[in-house]
């Protein structure tokens, strides 16, 4: 083999190895932009998630107050039923 089609050989893998290291690149930057546009949505729907979480938060705070008030009237309630009962039962004795 001379020295012609040695260097027409060399140029032919070398040609070869470039044309995969692009096709590896172009691969390479399709995946990162998929990854990159997954990674927004999911940063997005992590946003989302955490405003639902807040306003869970605070419904649940709202609540936790409205269960308290109505168990302190309750107990105002029940106070008053046992006082006029225990009146009632005075009446009766008397």
């Amino acid at each position: 083999m001379d020295i012609s089609q040695e260097d027409s050989s060399f140029l032919a893998d070398l040609e070869e190895r470039i044309v995969k290291a692009v096709e590896v690149v172009t691969a390479l930057r399709k995946e990162n932009a998929s990854l990159e546009e997954k990674l927004s949505t999911a940063t997005s729907g992590q946003a989302d998630s955490e405003k639902a979480l807040a306003a869970a938060q605070q419904e649940n705070a709202r609540l936790q107050k409205e269960v308290d008030s109505l168990a302190a009237e309750r107990k105002q309630v029940r106070a008053r039923i046992e006082k006029l009962l225990g009146q009632m039962d005075m009446l009766s004795a008397g």
